[in-house]
């Protein structure tokens, strides 16, 4: 036979794919990880064993492997070839996998938060009881618990579930964005390859399955914005925006971007005026349920207030330069931190203003990578979880040019070693300088160093556009 091996190849991925698929509907159904608390002794969470009855646990499994086939569904939708859907299968599969092992990890914000929530929908009349005051979530998040909580799934697989339906929709909006920036026809593997590193990006898989947040909801909205803006389809891009803005304050980090492209008269400012119109369409079914607006937009002034005490929460943020210990004006240090990140989004604004339409998609994700990083970065009261934004669009950009792999190696890296400092709730490494105890210098200064290949990036893009006009400035 003459047929290549490399004709194979798709075949192998797809059998190996459909194996790892199979497996995750089986681990969700029969996998006891409890062995594996003799490592996480002293952890925020426990491994419990497999909840529910067995129907509960093979829907579950079910669950997980729809959720591999919706989103092979999603890129055919895109006009993916069949060998190269066969060949994502793989990453696909090994994905739910994985996701399927760490369903029955039973987090302590999931104890103490979510599952009380849950069980005050329940208690009072599911949707009737969101004019209640439960949680410090916005009101799209408590539409989907007082869903929940009238079904007989157990909570905790109904809570991570929905978490990993946008895990998928990252990697769909990772493959929608490095291919705008590539050009569809032009974007060779890399829009193939974020989207299956996004599948399996550390922090994306610990933050839904293992630990049960919801970060990767407005991440993934975060990026189908961006990726439409890019496509020039700028009303359904501050739609979404709006919606991202909806489920977590968190969305300002990459908000100040649409400023900075109507600076560059890349968007329309009636286009803009669109995201208030979409947000009032978020909180519309809480306010017929009753709940007053005041409590509706005081909640994200309320989350700001709940942690005020603390400047930084494992965040790997200029804080974390502060030696353990020191008694500093903490009330200073915050209004310092929340100034320097004021005066960044402005000198990028004004960086904006002043390429006009030579801004192109580089520029802007060069820009988008500076606020993603550099705001978490300065503000004071930040979590680990806030730079998921940071390791998602540094990692697309790695994938549109490698050149810019540093960046994204080393915010995932600070990310993830600050995610394992709350999972364990130990320190990875304390860092003595002079006497000087530092106990998260090193993912600061891991993500610091991000934060300047990201702004090094982003001054090569400026001259580049610089350069365009200065081209086409001469004669005809």
């Amino acid at each position: 036979m003459d047929r290549s091996w490399k004709k194979d190849i798709p075949l192998c991925c797809g059998i190996l794919g459909l194996i790892c698929l199979v497996g995750a509907g089986a681990a969700a159904v029969c996998a006891d990880m409890s062995w594996l608390e003799a490592f996480n002794e002293g952890g925020s969470g426990v491994f419990g064993p497999p909840l529910g009855s067995v129907w509960d646990r093979r829907l579950a499994g079910t669950a997980l492997v729809l959720l591999g086939v919706l989103v092979l569904f999603l890129l055919y939708r895109e006009g993916v070839s069949r060998e190269t859907l066969l060949i994502l299968a793989l990453p696909v599969g090994a994905a739910m996998l994985l996701r399927a092992l760490c369903l029955n990890y039973v987090s302590h914000d999931y104890s103490m938060f979510l599952a009380q929530w849950l069980e005050y929908f329940r208690s009072n009349g599911g949707f009737s009881a969101i004019a209640g005051s439960v949680g410090d979530y916005n009101v799209p998040y408590l539409y989907f618990l007082a869903a929940i909580s009238y079904l007989n799934l157990p909570d905790l697989y109904s809570i991570k579930l929905f978490s990993l339906l946008f895990d998928v929709l990252l990697a769909w909006g990772g493959f929608r964005l490095v291919r705008a920036l590539r050009g569809r026809d032009e974007g060779g593997a890399a829009p193939f390859i974020a989207f299956s590193l996004l599948l399996l990006l550390p922090t994306v898989i610990l933050n839904g399955s293992l630990w049960g947040q919801c970060d990767v909801i407005y991440a993934a909205l975060c990026v189908h914005a961006l990726a439409l803006a890019l496509e020039g389809k700028n009303v359904p891009s501050v739609v979404l925006l709006a919606a991202a803005f909806s489920f977590k304050l968190q969305t300002v980090f990459l908000m100040p971007l649409w400023g900075a492209l109507w600076l560059s008269k890349r968007v329309r400012f009636r286009e803009l005026m669109v995201f208030p119109l979409a947000y009032l369409v978020t909180i519309l079914p809480a306010l017929r349920l009753g709940k007053p607006l005041t409590d509706i937009l005081g909640v994200y002034f309320g989350q700001m207030e709940e942690y005020s005490s603390r400047l930084v929460l494992n965040a790997p943020s200029v804080y974390q330069f502060i030696p353990a210990g020191a008694e500093v004006d903490s009330g200073l240090a915050a209004r310092l931190g929340v100034l320097a990140a004021f005066a960044l989004v402005l000198i990028l604004l004004a960086l904006a203003l002043w390429l006009g339409k030579r801004l192109d998609g580089g520029a802007v994700m060069a820009m988008a990578a500076v606020m993603v990083i550099g705001i978490p970065f300065l503000l004071p009261h930040m979590h680990e979880r806030y730079f998921i934004l940071a390791d998602v669009i540094c990692l697309c950009r790695a994938c549109v040019n490698w050149r810019q792999s540093p960046a994204a190696v080393l915010a995932e890296g600070a990310s993830l070693a600050s995610y394992l400092v709350y999972l364990r709730l130990k320190y990875n490494y304390v860092l003595n300088v002079g006497g000087l105890q530092f106990v998260m210098g090193l993912e600061a200064l891991a993500m610091l160093a991000a934060l300047g290949f990201s702004a090094a990036a982003l001054t090569m893009e400026i001259k580049r556009c610089k350069g365009k006009q200065l081209e086409g400035s001469g004669p005809a």
